[in-house]
């Protein structure tokens, strides 16, 4: 089967992740696969895209992505719509563009686009499975009447064209749930949850990187590190405010105070005004702690940085609220690396509490209490991450996940 998966930006990111993975995870199946997207950099992606793993295409990439710095969502789904166009009039020039089934996710707005002409240029219709991460009118602010007003369209029109998907997968319970009570007239949609996973085999890998280019200790010390976007929602504020109570309760100790050290790293884009802003104003925050001097700041670190920052860290702190799934604490428990995270969303159905990490209620203090055990028991790191290795293994194995896509793919 010939299969065309549609991403709009193949940068980094979770969504990105999990879409190259089920790229590969085809591939493995014995599937044809391809991506088009309207925009890659080979500078900030997965190596897959760019080393001969996945075949990627870009289309459309001349549409702006914004009018004056405005209507980011509306060029986005006016980008993906010229993208189906493009697509679908070159699979009848060339049969080496022609595919069968689509797989596209993020953005739903050219999935009407893709299934009418399809089946006016072919004469058949066009299977699309559709892979929602969150619905994305909730992704944005709508902080006045006009912002409302400009949304209001949109938001009609992702829900209209998400069920017009043939098969709609989601990637955690939450997300289905929120799918549920978002989309008002999809209710009894069928809709089922494929789990996101780790690229073992690249995780796997012999680490090289010493991170001798950073001020990371590279003694026992006690390393917290958080790896996110720098996005707002993503609440990395909440890392900095929890370390620096973490250094104040030591400070209040009358004992020897241990060292201990942050690293926040996350995937930066210059194009984008909140990646420049956010990433200042967690400067200015860390300055404003007095905890600057222990605090390292990494921007869109490679793949294998960001595993060589796993290894050495004692646990990860994971601070988003209501996250759609979260695969990076996958990835650390993978690496035998425990978890600290909110009580809420996708860390719920992935990290055991007090087993493989803890789950905390978002505020600094309560973060607070789950790093200082760390630090106070130097043997914690060690035994929850065998345990969190052993429970990713298991439930999030690559063999489950090919199943269930092939499960997916096959249905008629």
């Amino acid at each position: 089967m010939k299969i065309l998966c549609i991403h709009p930006d193949l940068g980094i990111g979770g969504a990105e992740r999990l879409m190259i993975d089920v790229g590969l995870s085809l591939k493995r199946i014995g599937q044809d696969v391809k991506f088009v997207t309207s925009y890659h950099d080979p500078k900030r992606c997965f190596p897959e895209t760019i080393d001969g793993s996945l075949e990627v295409k870009v289309s459309a990439n001349w549409f702006p992505r914004s009018i004056c710095g405005h209507f980011y969502a509306l060029c986005a789904y006016l980008r993906m719509i010229i993208l189906a166009f493009s697509v679908v009039i070159q699979s009848k020039i060339c049969d080496s563009n022609s595919f069968d089934l689509v797989i596209c996710d993020l953005v739903s707005a050219q999935i009407p686009f893709l299934k009418w002409l399809y089946k006016f240029i072919h004469g058949k219709p066009l299977r699309v499975i559709f892979y929602c991460h969150h619905p994305d009118q909730l992704l944005t602010q709508k902080h006045s009447l006009i912002r409302s007003v400009y949304r209001f369209p949109l938001n009609w029109l992702e829900e209209v064209t998400t069920g017009m998907a043939d098969r709609i997968l989601v990637n955690s319970d939450y997300t289905a749930s929120v799918f549920r009570s978002t989309f008002h007239s999809l209710t009894k949609v069928d809709i089922k949850v494929l789990y996101p996973i780790c690229n073992f085999g690249s995780l796997d890998m012999p680490v090289k990187d010493k991170l001798s280019d950073t001020k990371i200790p590279s003694d026992n010390s006690t390393v917290f590190l958080s790896i996110n976007r720098y996005e707002r929602k993503k609440g990395l504020s909440l890392c900095i405010e929890a370390f620096a109570v973490v250094k104040k309760q030591l400070k209040s100790r009358d004992e020897e105070i241990p060292y201990c050290h942050l690293i926040v790293a996350g995937g930066y884009d210059d194009r984008l005004r909140e990646n420049v802003e956010y990433y200042q104003e967690l400067v200015n925050l860390a300055a404003k702690l007095g905890v600057d001097k222990e605090v390292t700041f990494l921007k869109s670190p490679s793949d294998e940085r960001k595993r060589a920052l796993i290894h050495r860290c004692t646990a990860l702190v994971y601070t988003p609220q209501d996250e759609h799934f979260g695969i990076v604490p996958l990835e650390a428990m993978f690496l035998q690396t425990p978890v600290i995270a909110c009580n809420s969303g996708g860390p719920l159905e992935t990290v055991k509490d007090g087993l493989t990490g803890f789950l905390c209620d978002p505020m600094a203090e309560s973060f607070a209490r789950a790093m200082l055990k760390f630090v106070d028991d130097r043997g914690l790191s060690r035994k929850m991450g065998k345990k969190g290795r052993r429970h990713v293994l298991k439930e999030f194995s690559s063999r489950t996940f090919d199943e269930h896509l092939l499960a997916v793919i096959q249905e008629q």
